[in-house]
C-alpha cells in the first residue's frame, strides 16, 4: 500500500508546478485569452446525455482568469456533481521567447504522469479510492490526471468540436443474466406497476437465454458529449485533444487560424451515427459479431 505521506508529497510536488504555472501565465504575454464556459452539471443529470448544451464565450481578462482558475480546479468543494468532471474548454495564445511557459507545461504533464502512475499501482478501485481521499480530502482524483495540452509548432488552425463516446464494457452470457435478475428486483422505475415490470425484464432474460453458451456481449452506453481541440498542419497531418483544460498555443502566428466552442445541440439526422441493432435497449446491450 502507498504510504499517505508518498502520495501527499507527489500531489503536493504537482500543484507547486500548477501554481508557479498559473503564476508565470499572469506575468506573461498573452494574445489572446478564449474560455467556453459551460453550465454546471445537476446530480439528477449525472447520467444522462443531454440533448443540447449552451456555450457563453468569455474574452480578455475574464477569460485569462478563468483558465487561470480552471487549472487549479482539482477539488469536489460545493459542486452539485461530483460523477462529472467539470470541463473547461479554452485557449490562451502566449508568447514564450525563452519557453519558460513550455518548460513548466512539461514537467507538470510530466507530475500528472507520476502522480497517476503511483495511484494506479493500488491494485484495488476501493483502496485506491481510500488510500487518495485520506491523503488528499476531496480531491477529484481524474481532474488531478488530466494534461494540459499545448503546440509549439505553428499549425495552420485550432479549432474547437464536441466529441461523442461510449461506455463500452464487455461481458458474457452469464453476467448479462445476472444484470438481469438485479433488474427484476429493483422497484420499477417506469410508469409501470411491478409485475409488468418484471415479466418485462423476464422477456430479455429469455431473449439472452437463448444465446449461445459462449456469445459475446457488450454494453455499449452513450455518454456525455465532451469538448475537444483538433490541431491541423495539412489535410493528413492533424491531431485532436481532449479540450477539458484551456489549450495552451505558444508563440502564436498571425496565420494560424483559431476557432471556438459552438453551442451543442444533437443531431438526430448525423449521416456519420450508427444504428445500433440492441438486443436490449434498455441496458444498451448488444451482441458482438464474431
Amino acid at each position: 500500500m502507498k504510504s499517505k505521506l508518498s502520495i501527499r508529497s507527489h500531489f503536493d510536488y504537482l500543484f507547486d508546478q500548477i501554481s508557479l504555472f498559473c503564476e508565470e501565465l499572469q506575468q506573461a504575454e498573452i494574445i489572446q485569452a478564449s474560455y467556453f464556459k459551460l453550465p454546471p452539471v445537476q446530480k439528477k443529470d449525472e447520467l444522462s446525455a443531454p440533448d443540447s448544451i449552451h456555450v457563453e464565450k468569455l474574452t480578455g481578462k475574464a477569460a485569462l482568469a478563468s483558465c487561470i482558475a480552471s487549472y487549479k480546479d482539482l477539488f469536489l468543494d460545493k459542486k452539485e456533481s461530483g460523477k462529472v468532471l467539470t470541463r473547461h474548454p479554452g485557449i490562451l495564445l502566449v508568447n514564450d521567447p525563452s519557453c519558460e511557459i513550455k518548460n513548466r507545461l512539461v514537467e507538470i504533464n510530466l507530475a500528472k504522469d507520476a502522480f497517476r502512475e503511483l495511484i494506479l499501482e493500488i491494485a484495488n478501485n476501493d483502496a485506491r479510492f481510500e488510500a487518495v481521499h485520506s491523503a488528499i480530502p476531496g480531491l477529484v482524483t481524474l481532474a488531478a490526471y488530466r494534461k494540459i495540452h499545448f503546440e509549439q509548432a505553428i499549425p495552420y488552425s485550432v479549432r474547437f468540436t464536441w466529441m461523442t463516446k461510449h461506455s463500452t464494457k464487455t461481458l458474457s452470457k452469464k453476467a448479462a443474466l445476472d444484470i438481469l435478475q438485479r433488474s427484476s428486483q429493483y422497484t420499477n422505475p417506469r410508469a409501470i406497476d411491478q409485475n409488468n415490470w418484471q415479466s418485462l425484464v423476464e422477456q430479455e432474460r429469455v431473449r439472452v437465454a437463448s444465446l449461445p453458451s459462449l456469445a459475446k456481449l457488450r454494453i455499449k452506453r452513450p455518454t456525455r458529449v465532451s469538448p475537444e481541440v483538433n490541431v491541423r498542419f495539412s489535410a493528413k497531418n492533424r491531431y485532436h485533444v481532449s479540450g477539458a483544460l484551456p489549450f495552451v498555443l505558444l508563440n502564436p502566428q498571425k496565420e494560424t487560424k483559431i476557432g471556438e466552442l459552438k453551442n451543442y445541440i444533437r443531431d438526430e439526422n448525423d449521416p456519420r451515427k450508427k444504428e445500433y441493432n440492441y438486443l436490449i435497449e434498455r441496458i444498451y446491450l448488444e451482441t458482438i459479431k464474431s
